[in-house]
């Protein structure tokens, strides 16, 4: 294979579909594209990107394949769509969040279609995904990496290699997400007592600013906390789903997630009050007992 790959496919245009799309159009590499709403991904023509109806012809002759579905389920029957298209020996990079046991289904797949797969998740959300500051936690053949760099450096600012095997990189995210959704809860629990208390939430956020506890994710979510806007980096639904494999995980391992298990009955509240389309920091809308 070239040390740098002549043609690429993105199955799956939504949030961080696009952006990476765009930003491997903008670093010189031919772009071939598809979603299955058709309307999303045309988006991308003005971008100089090839966009097609059909799975099969956005990845006939592409070298590397990259999915971003919303779940295993849709990374499988993309892929099963394509697979008349595939060129042989190309390289899978799965970068969608599925959880471990659609990995491994994925990558039983990939063997069987002649592909070589790459377990490469990502941690990020829109901002970043748009400047190329995705951190990707990679898992696979190190024989083929070096040939992957230049298509990574121009989506990411870090690839963490975890390991050959293809599996631990979804391990590692489902871990990583844990932590994230512990803080987006979290923020959205003060902000709301304190406004239960008859205070200024904003008082939080004056207090944090600046001092050990403070993060630029925890000011990134409490400013949409605050404001009301919940214009989605990371859709509320999507979180809901991260969160649910990450309690499947952890009870195939015996560890029991009680926070991610009470976050998930949270996010349960404010997807059946209709916000399942804004941004997970729409958690603090699931907080139901206070007017918020």
């Amino acid at each position: 294979m070239a040390k740098q790959p002549g043609s690429i496919a993105v199955l799956g245009i939504g949030i961080m579909g696009a952006a990476v799309a765009r930003n491997l159009r903008r670093k010189g590499f031919a772009v071939r594209a598809w979603n299955r709403t058709l309307q999303r991904a045309q988006a991308l023509i003005a971008d100089d990107i090839q966009v097609f109806a059909e799975p099969a012809e956005a990845v006939r002759g592409a070298q590397v394949i990259i999915t971003l579905g919303k779940d295993g389920a849709a990374v499988l029957q993309a892929m099963q769509q394509a697979r008349d298209g595939f060129e042989p020996g190309a390289l899978w990079l799965q970068m969608a969040t599925v959880g471990i046991e659609a990995n491994d289904e994925l990558q039983g797949f990939a063997r069987d279609g002649g592909l070589v797969f790459y377990d490469a998740p990502v941690l990020g959300t829109r901002q970043p995904a748009e400047q190329g500051q995705l951190v990707v936690l990679g898992a696979g053949p190190e024989a083929h990496r070096p040939a992957l760099q230049p298509l990574l450096e121009a989506i990411a600012k870090r690839v963490l290699w975890v390991a050959e095997q293809p599996g631990a990189g979804s391990r590692l995210k489902l871990a990583l997400n844990s932590w994230v959704l512990a803080l987006t809860h979290g923020a959205a629990e003060s902000l709301a007592l304190a406004k239960g208390l008859g205070l200024d939430p904003a008082l939080v956020v004056e207090l944090v600013s600046g001092g050990p506890l403070d993060s630029g994710y925890f000011q990134a979510k409490t400013r949409a906390m605050l404001s009301g806007d919940y214009s989605p980096s990371f859709t509320l639904a999507n979180a809901l789903k991260d969160a649910e494999l990450m309690v499947a995980a952890a009870a195939r391992a015996g560890v029991r997630l009680d926070l991610a298990e009470a976050g998930i009955q949270r996010f349960q509240r404010a997807l059946e009050q209709g916000h399942g389309d804004k941004d997970m920091a729409a958690s603090y809308l699931g907080l139901s007992l206070i007017h918020i």
